[in-house]
C-alpha cells in the first residue's frame, strides 16, 4: 500500500479526476458507534505489520519494527492481517545522495550517504485510520538509516498505544436523502493530502464525492469569487480590505522547504532567511559564495552558478515564502515584498509545486522551494533553515509541530503565521493551510454537506495526514473550529 502517492496538479490531470454529479445519499442522521479499536488505540492487543515494500531495505526496516514493538510488551505482533485487532502498512523508501571521505586525500575512506522515509499508516479491521506518521532521518542521527526510520516509528507507535485516543469524527448528515457534489479547488501545496481525503470521504458511510482542481490559491480564490466553486483551497491569509468574505478552516500544519540540486555536497546544508533572500534576489549567485561556506564548512559547494527556480503561478507557497523572506531581510521586503505573485528579480517558473519540483530534480546547481512531501516524493535534498532561537532545522513532522503547538484562533479568526516561531525546535517556515467557506450565498443543502465534511476532517481526516508528511491540527484548534463548523449550518 502506498501512502505517498504521486499527486499530479495541472489543470487536465485534475479534471480527469471528476467524479459524477451526483453522489450518494446523506442518509444517517448521526454517526454510528465506533469499534472498541477505532474507539481507542489502548484497546488494541494484537498488530499485523504489512510488507513496506519490496527490496532488502524494506525487509530490514519491517524486521526492525517487529523486533522493536515484541521487546517493548506493549502489543503483540502477529502473523497474519486475519483477526488481528489492527494493520500497520506502509512503504519505505531509500536512495543515495552522494559519498563523503574522512579523508579528503583518500577515495578508499569515501563513504555513501542516504535519504529516505518511511511512511506508516496504522488502521483497524474496518481498513479505518486510527493513527499515521512519516519518519525521516532523525536530526542526531548515529544508526544507520534503516534501523534510524523503524526505530522512529516503532517508539512513536509504543507511545500512541500508551494513550487515548479520542473516536474519530463521522460526517453528520446533511439533510435526509438528499443527493449532493460539492466542487472545490485551488491549493497545490495540500493537494496530495486532500487528494486521498476526498476519496477516503466518498467510501465512507455518509460520505459524499467532492471534486478538487489544484489550480493554486490565488486561482482558487478567484474562482470562489466568482461562484464557481462550493469551497477553495488556500494558503494565503487575505486579511487586507479586499479579503474574500469567507470563514478560514485550517486542514494541516506543513513546511515550505528549500531544495536543491548539488548531488556531491556530501552534507545537508544549512541556509539563513537573508542568504536566502541573497540568493532569490540575485546578489548571491555562485554556490561557492562566502556567505554560504560560512554556514557549510563540511559541504562541497561547486564553483557553479545557482539556478533559481520559483513558481510562474499564483501561489499560496510562494506567498509563504515570500513572507519569511520579508521576516528576514528588510531589502527583500522593500524591493520585492510578499504575495503569491512577485516580481522574481532573477530566476525561471515552473508552474505549482509539483512542476518546481520536477524542475530542480533535472536541472543540476538549482535551488527552490516547495512543500516538505513534493522534496521527498521527488527524492530531493532540502536544506535545515536557522530559526530565531539560532538552531538550523530540518523540517520533519516534529520540528512542524513545534511551529503550530501555541497557535490558536482569536475571536474565530483562524489566519494565523506560524512562520519564525519562538520555540528553539521549531522549523521557521511553518504554515497553517486552509479552506475557505463563503459566508453567504451557498444554498442551505450545500452549507450542510461542507459542514459534514469538515467534521469528519477534523476527526478521521487528522488520523491520515502525518503520513503524508502534513502535521495535524493542534487539539485547541480543532475544539475552536468545531463551532465555527456548526455555526455554518
Amino acid at each position: 500500500m502506498m501512502l505517498i502517492s504521486r499527486c499530479t496538479c495541472s489543470r487536465r490531470s485534475f479534471a480527469a479526476r471528476l467524479w459524477g454529479l451526483f453522489a450518494l445519499c446523506l442518509a444517517i442522521a448521526c454517526a454510528p458507534a465506533p469499534s472498541a479499536a477505532y474507539e481507542s488505540l489502548r484497546a488494541t492487543s494484537t498488530i499485523y505489520i504489512d510488507s513496506f515494500g519490496a527490496g532488502n531495505n524494506a525487509a530490514a526496516v519491517r524486521k526492525r519494527v517487529v523486533e522493536r514493538l515484541e521487546k517493548s510488551g506493549s502489543i503483540r505482533v502477529v502473523d497474519k492481517a486475519d483477526g488481528a485487532d489492527t494493520v500497520l502498512h506502509g512503504k519505505v523508501v531509500i536512495w543515495v545522495t552522494g559519498t563523503i571521505s574522512n579523508n579528503p586525500h583518500s577515495n578508499s575512506s569515501r563513504q555513501e550517504m542516504y535519504q529516505g522515509y518511511l511512511s506508516v499508516e496504522l488502521a483497524d479491521s474496518t481498513n479505518r485510520a486510527l493513527w499515521s506518521y512519516l519518519a525521516t532521518p532523525g536530526r542526531f542521527r548515529t544508526a544507520n538509516i534503516v534501523d534510524d526510520l523503524a526505530d522512529q516509528v516503532a517508539g512513536r507507535l509504543e507511545r500512541e498505544l500508551k494513550g487515548d485516543v479520542p473516536a474519530a469524527s463521522m460526517p453528520a448528515a446533511s439533510t435526509r436523502g438528499v443527493q449532493v457534489a460539492l466542487q472545490a479547488g485551488g491549493a497545490t501545496f495540500p493537494a496530495p493530502l486532500y487528494m486521498k481525503w476526498f476519496e477516503t470521504f466518498g467510501q465512507t458511510t455518509g460520505g459524499f464525492q467532492i471534486s478538487y482542481d489544484a489550480i493554486g490559491s490565488e486561482a482558487g480564490i478567484a474562482r470562489l469569487r466568482d461562484g464557481k466553486l462550493d469551497f477553495a483551497a488556500s494558503d494565503i491569509r487575505e486579511t487586507g480590505g479586499n479579503q474574500l468574505d469567507a470563514t478560514y478552516f485550517p486542514t494541516v500544519v506543513g513546511g515550505v522547504v528549500p531544495i536543491y540540486n548539488l548531488p556531491d555536497a556530501g552534507h545537508a546544508l544549512n541556509l539563513t532567511s537573508q542568504l536566502l533572500a541573497d540568493i532569490y534576489g540575485g546578489t548571491i549567485r555562485n554556490w561557492n559564495d562566502p556567505r554560504i561556506r560560512l554556514w557549510n564548512s563540511g559541504a562541497h559547494l561547486p564553483d557553479a552558478d545557482i539556478t533559481v527556480v520559483h513558481r510562474s503561478d499564483g501561489s499560496g507557497t510562494t506567498y509563504a515564502w515570500t513572507s519569511y523572506l520579508a521576516l528576514g531581510s528588510p531589502e527583500w521586503k522593500t524591493k520585492v515584498g510578499e504575495g503569491a505573485r512577485v516580481e522574481w528579480p532573477v530566476g525561471t517558473g515552473a508552474e505549482g509545486n509539483e512542476g518546481l519540483a520536477e524542475t530542480v530534480a533535472k536541472t543540476p546547481n538549482s535551488i527552490g522551494y516547495v512543500e516538505m512531501t513534493y522534496a521527498i516524493q521527488h527524492r530531493l535534498n532540502y536544506a535545515a533553515v536557522r530559526n530565531p532561537a539560532g538552531r538550523f532545522i530540518k523540517a520533519d513532522l516534529a520540528s512542524i509541530a513545534d511551529a503550530a503547538a501555541k497557535a490558536h484562533g482569536a475571536g474565530g479568526d483562524f489566519r494565523v503565521s506560524l512562520l519564525d516561531s519562538p520555540d528553539k525546535d521549531a522549523y521557521p517556515i511553518s504554515t497553517f493551510t486552509w479552506i475557505l467557506v463563503p459566508k453567504t450565498g451557498s444554498d442551505e443543502q450545500k452549507r450542510a454537506a461542507i459542514a459534514g465534511f469538515l467534521k469528519w476532517m477534523l476527526g478521521t481526516g487528522q488520523k491520515q495526514c502525518s503520513a503524508l508528511g502534513y502535521v495535524p491540527l493542534p487539539h485547541e484548534v480543532v475544539a475552536q473550529e468545531l463551532q465555527a463548523v456548526d455555526a455554518l449550518k
